[in-house]
C-alpha cells in the first residue's frame, strides 16, 4: 500500500515553501494547468508517502480544524529544533494537550497544523503498546457493510 495525501489551497506557492523549505519535504514533481489545476508533489523523506498540494478549479480551500494534524516523527530533539528554526515562527498551543507534552505544533500558511515530534513512530508505538490495555480484536466479519 502507498499513501498520498492531497489538499487544496489558494496559496500554493506559500504552502509549498512552508513544507519544502521549512519542514524539509522533497519536491518530486507537479503539474500546471491540468484541467484548470496546478499542483506540486512533495515526498515525506524515509516513508514513501507524498503530500500533493493543488490550486485552481472551482472549489475554494478547505477550512482548517485545530484537531486536523499532520504529525511528523523526526527522530530526535536536534532535528525538531532545526526544522523549527527553518520555519522561523513560534510554535502555537495545540488543541489537544497531549501534543504539548510530545512535540511542537506549527500552522502552515493556510492555518493547518503540523506537529513535530522528537521520536520515531516505531518508538512511540512500542511505548503505546506497552502502556495500553489489551483490547479484543475484531474479525473482518464484525465490521459493518454498507
Amino acid at each position: 500500500m502507498q499513501l498520498r495525501v492531497a489538499r487544496h489551497t489558494e496559496r500554493l506557492q506559500q504552502v509549498v515553501g512552508f513544507y519544502r523549505d521549512g519542514i524539509g519535504l522533497t519536491e518530486i514533481g507537479g503539474f500546471r494547468d491540468h484541467d484548470g489545476y496546478d499542483g506540486v508533489f512533495l515526498a515525506v523523506p524515509g516513508t514513501g508517502a507524498h503530500l500533493e498540494l493543488t490550486a485552481g478549479g472551482g472549489h475554494g480551500a478547505p477550512a482548517p480544524h485545530p484537531e486536523s494534524l499532520l504529525v511528523l516523527y523526526l527522530g530526535d530533539d536536534e532535528t525538531v529544533q532545526a526544522v523549527a528554526a527553518r520555519l522561523g515562527v513560534d510554535p502555537i498551543p495545540p488543541a489537544n494537550p497531549y501534543w504539548a507534552e510530545h512535540g511542537l505544533t506549527f500552522e502552515d500558511p493556510d492555518g493547518f497544523r503540523v506537529v513535530l515530534v522528537p521520536r520515531t513512530l516505531e518508538r512511540w508505538a512500542r511505548v503505546a503498546a506497552a502502556s495500553a490495555p489489551s483490547a479484543p480484536r475484531r474479525s473482518a466479519a464484525a465490521w459493518p457493510t454498507p
